[in-house]
């Protein structure tokens, strides 16, 4: 039997919390180079393209966009209701499915798609062996050579942030249950909130180090793991969203990312990861 996702993290993204993510801050960043490395690696065009725990849409409706067949699947109610919504945004296209579905069974034939967007499940299922379910439901899916695209957080994303927040945004490194929660993710991936502590971020999650993320998809039959820090240490620029606004400043910033993405001594920094790996 398949065991379930946290309730907290379930019921936050049913509150609607991923909304508009990608579109500000940190997740401007994310997105850009993600879709960069995406392009760089599809197969084909048009390509059969699953974004599974695709979230409110974001990559699903802008792979539609460029002319690709793209299903997109969702555990979480909410955010297949604001994925439905972006419909708006985009009035003469359409995805192949949009569907409420556990990332460990998608109604798919086998070898049927080109391409697999896995840019969530993976750091809410929290034990290796249902990590492993959704890996080898991505390969029965794949096509042969077809492209898997893993997204995950690292394991040092936590602590980060409360030491560039500290004294400004926070002092939870005050706070002893913030900091017994932290030394527990650090020491074993396992990001169990404490009730007692004022942080009220992430739920029940699994962070990876980098050479782990390898490992696991590796372990899972996959070959040519590609792993890279997709934001890199260019999260800690200040004020991001205005930053963007401005062009140079903006390749700047995608200079620095695509410069560090793939040094190890300091892909840890980034908060999230991407791997691109074949069938």
């Amino acid at each position: 039997m398949k065991k379930s996702i946290d309730k907290d993290v379930l019921d936050s993204y049913n509150r609607g919390i991923e909304k508009n993510r990608l579109r500000n801050d940190l997740g401007l960043i994310e997105f850009e180079r993600t879709k960069e490395i995406i392009i760089e690696n599809l197969p084909q065009k048009p390509s059969v393209i699953y974004d599974i725990g695709g979230g409110y849409g974001e990559y699903s409706w802008w792979l539609a966009s460029l002319g690709h067949n793209v299903s997109l699947y969702d555990i979480s109610e909410k955010n297949i209701e604001m994925a439905n919504d972006m419909a708006n945004e985009y009035p003469n296209l359409s995805l192949q499915n949009i569907e409420v579905a556990d990332a460990r069974e998608i109604n798919q034939p086998d070898n049927s798609a080109d391409a697999i967007l896995l840019l969530g499940p993976l750091y809410h299922i929290v034990e290796h062996e249902e990590r492993q379910i959704v890996l080898k439901e991505c390969s029965r899916l794949l096509k042969p050579d077809g492209v898997l695209f893993t997204a995950a957080i690292t394991r040092y994303a936590t602590i980060l942030w409360a030491i560039t927040t500290y004294g400004i945004k926070n002092d939870l490194l005050n706070e002893n249950e913030f900091m017994n929660m932290v030394e527990r993710e650090l020491k074993d991936g396992q990001h169990i909130k404490n009730m007692n502590s004022k942080y009220n971020g992430m739920g029940r999650s699994f962070f990876h180090l980098p050479d782990e993320l390898e490992k696991e998809i590796t372990f899972a039959g996959f070959k040519d793991v590609d792993i890279r820090g997709v934001i890199g240490p260019t999260w800690l620029i200040p004020n991001i969203d205005e930053q963007w606004k401005e062009n140079k400043r903006k390749e700047n910033i995608m200079k620095v990312v695509r410069l560090l993405e793939k040094e190890k001594s300091i892909m840890g920094v980034s908060t999230h990861l991407l791997s691109i790996a074949k069938k």
